[in-house]
């Protein structure tokens, strides 16, 4: 059984181009500061779970009139019954997009295989020196370099994209992230948002100016194809 946190019956932003439902997965391995989730990180005693057969029962009466879903968290990979609950939402025509923090390249990797997933959204914190320190976690960042070259040899539309701040992120740091994916398709820089955070303290961080986004696209462009800001 897979953990639903969350469940966006219609959304036109997530998948490219595409009406889709986005379901949230409970539980994360990262505990990034900023994150705009926070609701979905930790999976407490009291924690309640959407059940499944509701979530593809809806997906069932939208049928025809709904072209995506998508896959969001928390982090999905964490789910170990994932393949199981995609199988009868492919079933049903839809395309499902993954997002994920690139941990668990093993499994992705089957996802991919067993043709469950059709877009990959692929996030890439930091440069790897400062991995750790973002995530607040003891992650091996060898798993975030074989999940780019799982991604990028997919032969799926994919993106990389990376959440930016000052406290974290310069010139420096984005051209070392833009090295790791050279050649990428499609690479998004994120601004912060201080509106909900995981940690109460980055509220009152700051985000990029205008300005200082079109540099950061800059150096990012010497090493990709297409780079673009999401405010």
């Amino acid at each position: 059984m897979v953990k639903i946190g969350g469940f966006q019956k219609v959304t036109l932003l997530d998948y490219p181009g595409k009406i889709a439902a986005t379901i949230f997965f409970a539980g994360c391995n990262f505990r990034c500061g900023f994150c705009h989730n926070p609701d979905l990180v930790e999976i407490k005693a009291k924690s309640k779970f959407i059940p499944e057969k509701e979530v593809l029962a809806y997906l069932k009466k939208r049928q025809g009139l709904l072209e995506a879903v998508c896959l969001g968290g928390g982090e999905p990979l964490l789910q170990t019954d994932l393949g199981k609950f995609l199988a009868p939402i492919k079933t049903l025509d839809y395309l499902i997009k993954i997002d994920t923090n690139g941990f668990n390249f093993k499994l992705l990797k089957e996802l991919i295989a067993q043709k469950l997933i059709d877009y990959i959204a692929m996030d890439i914190k930091s440069g790897a020196d400062n991995y750790q320190a973002v995530t607040n976690s003891t992650l091996d960042f060898k798993n975030i370099k074989e999940s780019i070259k799982v991604v990028m040899s997919s032969g799926l539309p994919y993106e990389f994209r990376t959440t930016i701040l000052p406290k974290f992120h310069d010139l420096v740091e984005i051209e070392k992230i833009a090295k790791m994916i050279e050649g990428a398709d499609n690479y998004f820089l994120q601004n912060f948002r201080n509106r909900k955070t995981l940690d109460p303290s980055f509220k009152n961080e700051r985000a990029f100016t205008d300005c200082k986004l079109a540099k950061l696209r800059q150096v990012a462009l010497k090493y990709v194809k297409n780079c673009q800001i999401r405010n």
